[in-house]
């Protein structure tokens, strides 16, 4: 037999989603490790979509997206960020947002670049960035006493160099669940005003805020949006992320370097659902907004079944996902603790440490809380027998 191929990504092995999702199957554990809903899509969503099945709208969509889908993402940028976009050259539908941002990170990242991440990073970055050649700058976000992460500025500013290419922000934040405020976006903009670098915006937790905050888009600041590509995700706010449908937003110089990659790595889209997510967003404009009070009612439950536990933890701000400190429990590192959990007493997380290139989040897990009520119960339950 011949030798296997040089490895592109040597240190890379299988995605831990899918590592604690197939170790859930196996234990029959109860899997809040891999970020996806147990409920269904709107129904009258999900009626949309058979009508244009079955009327024969199956064939390709065109290569940026179907234009109706296009505008009503326009249209809705407009009402929730403030912008006004060009649907025809500032909009691109993509397979997911991972496509999106893996197209915008071979588009614009070369030979020697270097790109910057907010760790803890979503682990698609670092990965697409070696791929394209580039070489990753991890900056640490701060963590505080009260358990609360966030944005090192200083580091940021530090790290930013002549040969700084991207900068990769993912506000909301998976997996702290922290979200930039107009100040943070004003001092990220001030980072970069001496810099040539783009900015890549993973904001696809957009619609899932809590307490009252208000998601604020690199879309809402000039100096950033002139550099920026904003990604977004319909998997999350429609419960479905099998359907990997997500798009891009970025001035119409940059969309045209992204549409290189995107029309020569899955070229289109879905069409009868990008046509039935045309309608919905046209017709149901409010569902994005009833989500925060949805989602938070989730966290709250599960919050409050583990509030006498001696779990620390600060309420998610965004996300479906809480991050918990379970030091007063067991002292043993929390990529041990993750698998052995998921055996007993059969609940499935994920450990905060694969986010990060040097583990520095401590003893923390993340448990997704987008599942029914009855689920989350019985995952607090079996938690509680950890220490009852």
């Amino acid at each position: 037999m011949r030798r296997a191929p040089d490895s592109k990504l040597p240190d890379v092995g299988t995605t831990i989603f899918t590592v604690m999702s197939r170790l859930a199957a196996e234990q029959g554990a109860i899997n809040l490790s891999q970020g996806f809903p147990s409920f269904q899509p709107p129904a009258s969503l999900l009626a949309r979509i058979a009508r244009y099945v079955e009327h024969g709208d199956n064939q390709y969509a065109p290569m940026p997206g179907v234009p109706a889908l296009c505008e009503a993402i326009a249209a809705k940028t407009e009402r929730l960020q403030g912008r006004r976009l060009d649907a025809e050259r500032e909009i691109t539908v993509t397979s997911g947002a991972t496509e999106g941002l893996f197209s915008t990170i071979l588009a614009l990242v070369r030979t020697g670049d270097e790109v910057i991440l907010f760790d803890p990073a979503y682990d698609l970055y670092a990965p697409a960035v070696t791929l394209a050649g580039g070489h990753v700058r991890r900056v640490p976000l701060r963590l505080g006493n009260n358990g609360e992460f966030a944005v090192d500025w200083d580091r940021v500013r530090a790290a930013v160099t002549p040969k700084t290419r991207l900068v990769v922000c993912n506000f909301p934040h998976n997996p702290t669940g922290i979200v930039f405020n107009d100040d943070d976006l004003e001092v990220f903009a001030d980072c970069l005003s001496n810099s040539d670098a783009w900015v890549l915006a993973d904001e696809v937790y957009e619609h899932l805020v809590y307490d009252g905050h208000t998601h604020r888009s690199v879309l809402r600041h000039d100096a950033l949006w002139e550099r920026a590509c904003v990604v977004s995700s319909f998997g999350k706010t429609f419960h479905a992320t099998g359907w990997k449908i997500g798009y891009c937003m970025a001035p119409p110089a940059l969309t045209a370097e992204l549409r290189k990659v995107h029309q020569f790595s899955v070229f289109t889209v879905n069409t009868p659902i990008q046509h039935a997510l045309a309608d919905f967003l046209r017709e149901e404009p409010g569902f994005a907004a009833s989500l925060p009070a949805f989602y938070a009612a989730k966290r709250d439950l599960f919050c409050g079944l583990l509030a006498d536990s001696p779990f620390r933890f600060v309420p998610a701000r965004s996300t479906f996902f809480q991050v918990v400190d379970y030091s007063a429990l067991d002292d043993e590192s929390d990529d041990e603790v993750a698998l052995r959990w998921t055996r007993d007493p059969g609940v499935a997380s994920i450990p905060l440490s694969v986010f990060c290139e040097q583990p520095f989040t401590g003893r923390r897990l993340r448990f997704c809380f987008a599942k029914d009520d009855d689920l989350l119960r019985a995952a607090a339950e079996r938690l509680s027998t950890l220490w009852s």
